[in-house]
């Protein structure tokens, strides 16, 4: 009895074991992910240090990795190999202006996540990040099975290999830099319109009332008869007075 009850305590424990053992294979514990990281993906590459350097100089980074946390269309990035950029002519990354800099780097980005199966029905040429028209900034990209070719009008190149890709963000691996016109002869901006030109000042004669010629011959004539009134009546007196008395002075002789 003793031993039935045992060999019953056992099975027991044995399938209760067994279904918590179970319970915890249904439901595996799953890796954190989240979105990724565009200097990490190339610093894990290991073979795209100046790359890596114009993207953290012109804070492209800072944009892809923040787009990237939000829902959208990807990016896609073509990443020149430290080699692609050592067979450029020696001093052309150094004579590049910080401006000129971040319009390479942005003129390797597309703003959409494509796969190389996608190159085959791009509609070309395709838009960049690159600011500018699509004379400045041309890139035709062609997709023929796993080859994917591409040109600028300046740079014929291919990608190599995908060195990254989980349906947002997009690393190729190319072997050249792509260069455009609009990179090496930025267009100057726009000069600023110029300023009115200042009206003419008027002459001081056109700014003092105007004084008509018969209006100042009368003004000065009214005048000069006021002025002269008082004298000219005196005058008029006077001749009057003396030539009263010389008539009284004749009458009273020829009375007397």
């Amino acid at each position: 009895m003793k031993q039935l009850f045992s060999s019953t305590l056992l099975g027991m424990i044995f399938l209760l074991c067994s279904s918590s053992i179970s319970g915890q294979s249904l439901t595996p514990a799953q890796a954190p992910s989240g979105p990724a990281d565009i200097i990490a993906v190339l610093t894990k590459a290991g073979k795209f240090t100046t790359f890596i350097g114009l993207l953290k100089s012109s804070q492209v980074d800072s944009l892809i990795n923040t787009q990237l946390k939000k829902p959208g269309n990807g990016f896609t990035v073509f990443a020149p190999t430290d080699s692609a950029f050592s067979n450029l002519k020696t001093g052309t990354l150094n004579s590049f202006t910080d401006e000129q800099k971040a319009a390479l780097t942005k003129f390797h980005i597309i703003p959409s996540f494509l796969t190389i199966a996608q190159f085959q029905t791009v509609s070309n040429p395709v838009h960049t990040s690159a600011s500018g028209d699509s004379e400045e900034f041309p890139l035709n990209v062609i997709g023929n099975g796993t080859q994917v070719n591409m040109t600028t009008g300046l740079v014929n190149t291919t990608v190599d290999s995908t060195a990254y890709s989980d349906g947002q963000l997009a690393v190729y691996e190319i072997p050249q830099v792509l260069l455009s016109q609009g990179i090496l002869n930025p267009q100057a901006p726009a000069p600023a319109p110029l300023p009115p030109k200042p009206k003419k000042a008027a002459p001081l004669n056109a700014l003092s009332p105007s004084r008509s010629t018969t209006v100042s011959v009368d003004s000065s004539g009214a005048t000069g008869l006021l002025h002269y009134a008082p004298t000219v009546a005196s005058i008029g007196v006077a001749v009057l007075a003396a030539m009263s008395l010389s008539l009284w002075t004749e009458w009273q002789i020829d009375g007397w």
